[in-house]
């Protein structure tokens, strides 16, 4: 038993979950991928010849169809398999709630017996995590060494879905659990505090993964008390230590410098070699007691930026076409970081395509699956001239065969 499966012991779960499927027919949510429904899907669909393959190789593709089939299929695309840079997924939180849509109701979760079903979130517990897994694995495998994948999901469920992660791709590929502000204060009545956050959490395939380090912007003003210090160019700065935390048996950065050794339980942030670098540029403050600190020039911060913290706000649109759109300037971000132009990046749950459009704008390729017919009609609205595959009928003629 996992980790994720342990601590999902006492969580109460239908011990049978079934879904209805694109035909309307109810299957066994959880034991489908213990049929050979999908061999059977993926092998019809290759049948189809040069068209199919040739489709799954374009630069933008969206596949509608269910993610796993999907998936199984790109493993045998040489184009894609061991190929994609980048992973963002925004599954589905274990809501036990279904996302209707009418034309008045898009931006929130609507009960009425009328509208259009978006997308169903009835899984939950130990269901929820055996629907994920396989599916995790598949994304896995079809990243490339220097990949690394983000997973947009909810306080509830989070702290399961990172047991989860951590088995498949490994605790020590961990980087980030980011905290994402996705709403204003809210004031609703309940015994707890208000919730205006969910989670994000990224991992590396390996510790080789794609990092281009994007800074944030920043305004300093003039009566900015960080900045009190005024050299004789008139330049305002501030000085930070040259030592930090934790004393430094081997190597450079625990030997004396200028005859003077880093304090107790410290080493020196750069080795002799660089401090005498940037001594000799004047980067290098000197107290009356002999106490030397770095200067950080202000001008040079905003020019530069400062480094993105694990907070990020980046709160939902206001004016959404999907219920659980994101923010378009979040998913750029993640993809400016993690990806270079013409990487290839996978959403496997890609709603109305936001993350296709900010791959689209960053010039590189992607591939977006959802099974959603509401999801893929908004995205191909959006994402004018990308090749489209719908896997529906290899899935319907399988399925049938598989129940009769």
């Amino acid at each position: 038993m996992t980790a994720a499966t342990q601590l999902l012991e006492n969580v109460e779960i239908k011990p049978t979950v079934h879904v209805k499927d694109k035909c309307g027919l109810q299957r066994d949510a959880i034991k489908l991928r213990d049929v050979p429904l999908f061999s059977r899907i993926l092998e019809s669909g290759l049948k189809d010849g040069c068209d199919l393959t040739e489709k799954l190789r374009q630069r933008e593709l969206l596949i509608q169809g269910d993610n796993l089939l999907a998936l199984s299929l790109l493993q045998k695309i040489p184009d894609i398999q061991g190929k994609v840079r980048l992973v963002y997924i925004d599954p589905p939180f274990g809501t036990r709630q279904s996302f209707n849509v009418t034309p008045r109701r898009i931006a929130t979760i609507s009960r009425s017996n009328g509208g259009i079903v978006a997308y169903d979130d009835s899984l939950t517990g130990r269901a929820y995590l055996d629907f994920l897994r396989p599916r995790l694995q598949a994304i896995r495998d079809l990243m490339a060494e220097d990949g690394s994948i983000y997973v947009h999901i909810d306080y509830k469920i989070g702290h399961y879905v990172k047991c989860l992660m951590d088995e498949i791709f490994g605790k020590h590929n961990f980087i980030n659990d980011i905290t994402r502000i996705k709403c204003n204060p809210k004031n609703f009545a309940r015994h707890g505090y208000g919730n205006i956050k969910d989670m994000i959490l990224f991992y590396g395939k390996t510790k080789k993964c794609v990092w281009n380090n994007l800074k944030q912007s920043i305004t300093i003003n003039g009566d900015d008390k960080r900045f009190r210090s005024i050299d004789a160019d008139g330049r305002r700065y501030t000085t930070t230590p040259l030592h930090a935390p934790g004393e430094t048996a081997n190597g450079p950065t625990g030997k004396p410098w200028r005859g003077m050794l880093p304090p107790p339980g410290r080493h020196w942030r750069y080795s002799p070699r660089v401090l005498d670098e940037l001594d000799k540029k004047g980067l290098v403050e000197w107290s009356s007691t002999g106490n030397p600190r770095k200067k950080i020039y202000a001008d040079e911060v905003v020019r530069s930026g400062i480094k993105i913290q694990d907070v990020w706000t980046f709160k939902d649109p206001q004016n959404p076409k999907y219920p659980t759109e994101k923010n378009l300037a979040l998913l750029k971000l993640i993809i400016g970081n993690s990806s270079q132009p013409d990487d290839l990046v996978l959403d496997a749950f890609c709603g109305s395509g936001t993350t296709l459009i900010a791959a689209r704008e960053l010039q590189r390729r992607w591939v977006g699956i959802d099974s959603s017919h509401y999801a893929i009609s908004i995205s191909r609205e959006r994402l004018k001239k990308c090749t489209f595959v719908s896997l529906t009928k290899y899935y319907q003629e399988a399925l049938h065969e598989h129940l009769g």
